[in-house]
């Protein structure tokens, strides 16, 4: 049986694990940058900086939902902040992403090497960071997480959920399915 003071405990845990990822995302922005383009002195490149931007806004993004979520439990909220902007988020981000898939690409094709194969490795992996935050969790960085990648397999990530918890009830998702009972709050 739960006690009042082990949800206590939970609450705590899960807000200092939001709060970690918040800021391991932000951090990672300039720590990237520096050993990227300090340490191991990669140029820069109109390539490289586009895709290194296309990492550093998804990052950016994936902060603000880790902010977000943070909140929303802190004020024990129904409902994300700002899930709207996530929504348009969802939506806009692949657009951004092609265009720098293709731009990198062509840069790399054009001229391979340092000046652009890093910058279309970047915008690939912003597309990858695209897939884990706002369709399917990709990373699996805890115990528990691991168990349940091998116990079920893939699952919607976690913003996924709270974009399709947020819609409203017959509204389709962005795939074309429609949620089989309302949005439900935490």
């Amino acid at each position: 049986m739960r006690t009042a003071s082990t949800g206590a405990a939970s609450r705590r845990t899960v807000r200092r694990r939001l709060r970690s990822l918040a800021v391991l995302e932000l951090v990672n922005i300039p720590l990237q940058g520096w050993v990227w383009f300090g340490l191991a002195g990669l140029p820069a490149t109109a390539a490289n900086l586009v895709g290194f931007g296309l990492l550093a806004l998804l990052l950016i993004e994936g902060a603000a939902y880790w902010l977000a979520k943070l909140h929303q439990i802190s004020v024990r909220r129904g409902h994300l902040p700002a899930v709207a902007a996530f929504r348009a988020a969802r939506v806009v981000n692949p657009l951004l992403l092609a265009a720098g898939l293709v731009a990198t690409g062509r840069a790399a094709a054009m001229d391979p090497g340092r000046a652009s194969w890093p910058g279309f490795a970047f915008a690939l992996f912003a597309l990858l960071e695209h897939v884990n935050y706002f369709h399917v969790q990709l990373m699996h960085d805890t115990p528990a997480d691991l168990r349940r990648l091998r116990s079920v397999g893939l699952r919607a990530s976690h913003l996924a959920r709270d974009i399709a918890r947020s819609r409203a009830p017959g509204t389709p998702d962005p795939n074309g399915s429609f949620p089989s009972t309302a949005p439900t709050g935490r």
